[in-house]
C-alpha cells in the first residue's frame, strides 16, 4: 500500500516563492532554526505546507508569493556576484537600483567579467533557469592575447581536460585577430567555474576580456553597463512556460496603470531590444554566431570595442538612410547652391 502525498509544496520552495531566500539558502535558514510553521520550530526541510499554514522566519511572517519577474542586469567589471563578500568587496548588489525589489541571481560573472546577467524575484525560477537540464546555450564575446588558428581552437571544440577538470565541447568561432589579441564568440551550455579562462589557458592563450552577450533566449543588446532592465511579461511567460492562472497573477500585480488625463502610448516593435529574441535572419551565419551579413560593424577609432556593444541595425537587418527621402546629398565638405539674385 502506498502512503498518499502530502498536500501542498515543500517548505523551501515556499519560502523561495515569496522572494524571502532561494531553496538552497531556505534550507539553510531551517537547519539553524530560524523558521516556524504555525508558531512550531521546525529543523527538517522534508515538510509540505499550504496556503493555510502561517510561516515566519526569523520570527516576521512569510510575505506572499510575487509574481515570477525577470530582469536583464549589465555587470561591470570590479563587482562580485555575491550578497556579501567577506574581503569587503563591492557586490552588485551595492550597485543596483535602490527600487528593485530582492532579487536573486541566475548564475555568476567573476570579478573580471561583464555583461548579461539575470536577475529574478523567485527562487523556483532562478533554480530551474540554473539547471544543465534547461539546455540554454550561453554566448560570450572573448578578447585573448595571442595568435589564433582554427586547429589551436580544434580541441575546444572536441572538448578537453585541464587541471583534473574535463569541460565539454565549445562552439568557437574564430572573429578577428587584431595585432597581439582576437576575438572569439563561444558557446557553452555548462558554465562550470571560470570555464572560459581556463580553457584558454590550457591552448596557450590568455583571456583580457570577457564578455557575455546572451543567455538562452536574452540577449544583451544595448543596456549600458550598470544597466537593468524588466523583461516583457508575455517573454517570461512563453519562455518559463507559466500556465494561465499564474500568467492571470502576475498581469494583475504588475500592470501598468495610466495615469488620469494621459494617454497611453502604442507599442512599437520589441524585436532585437535588449530581452527580447531577435527578428530571425535569412542571412544569419549557420552556427548563430552573431554576425553573417548583418554582422554590427564597430565605430571607428574605437577598434577594441567588440561589435556586438558598439551599434545596432535597423528591426529589417538594413542600416537606416541619412537625411531625408528625396532630397539630394551633396559632396563631403560642399556648400549649398547660391540662389541668384
Amino acid at each position: 500500500m502506498t502512503t498518499p502525498t502530502p498536500k501542498g509544496d515543500r517548505i523551501a520552495k515556499v519560502i523561495a516563492r515569496s522572494g524571502r531566500a532561494s531553496r538552497r539558502e531556505a534550507e539553510r535558514l531551517i537547519e539553524q532554526g530560524r523558521v516556524t510553521v504555525n508558531g512550531d520550530t521546525i529543523s527538517s526541510p522534508a515538510l509540505n505546507v499550504t496556503g493555510k499554514d502561517k510561516i515566519a522566519v526569523d520570527g516576521k511572517p512569510l510575505s506572499a508569493p510575487e509574481p515570477p519577474r525577470i530582469w536583464l542586469y549589465h555587470k561591470p567589471t570590479g563587482l562580485v556576484t555575491t550578497n556579501s563578500d567577506e574581503q569587503g568587496r563591492t557586490t552588485i548588489f551595492d550597485e543596483l537600483p535602490s527600487d528593485l525589489p530582492r532579487v536573486m541571481t541566475v548564475g555568476r560573472l567573476d570579478l573580471n567579467s561583464e555583461g548579461l546577467l539575470l536577475l529574478t524575484n523567485d527562487g523556483d525560477v532562478k533554480r530551474k533557469l540554473e539547471l544543465p537540464s534547461t539546455g540554454w546555450l550561453r554566448r560570450y564575446r572573448v578578447r585573448v592575447n595571442g595568435r589564433v588558428t582554427e586547429e589551436l581552437l580544434e580541441p575546444l571544440r572536441q572538448g578537453i581536460t585541464y587541471e583534473r577538470i574535463t569541460y565539454q565541447p565549445m562552439d568557437v568561432t574564430l572573429d578577428r585577430q587584431q595585432g597581439a589579441n582576437a576575438w572569439l564568440t563561444i558557446g557553452l551550455r555548462e558554465g562550470k567555474n571560470r570555464e572560459i579562462r581556463r580553457a584558454m589557458e590550457a591552448i596557450g592563450l590568455t583571456v583580457n576580456r570577457l564578455i557575455r552577450i546572451s543567455y538562452g533566449p536574452f540577449q544583451l543588446g544595448q543596456l549600458k553597463s550598470g544597466g537593468v532592465e524588466e523583461i516583457r511579461r508575455k517573454i517570461v511567460r512563453d519562455q518559463l512556460g507559466l500556465d494561465d492562472e499564474s500568467m492571470a497573477v502576475m498581469e494583475e500585480a504588475t500592470r501598468e496603470k495610466p495615469k488620469p488625463g494621459l494617454r497611453r502610448k502604442p507599442r512599437t516593435s520589441g524585436f532585437g531590444g535588449p530581452g527580447q529574441p531577435g527578428r530571425p535572419q535569412p542571412t544569419d551565419a549557420p552556427s548563430g554566431r552573431p554576425g553573417g551579413k548583418t554582422a554590427q560593424r564597430t565605430r571607428r577609432g574605437n577598434k577594441s570595442e567588440p561589435p556586438e556593444l558598439s551599434t545596432r541595425p535597423g528591426q529589417d537587418g538594413k542600416p537606416a538612410r541619412a537625411g531625408k527621402p528625396g532630397t539630394r546629398s551633396r559632396p563631403h565638405g560642399g556648400k549649398p547652391p547660391q540662389r541668384r539674385k
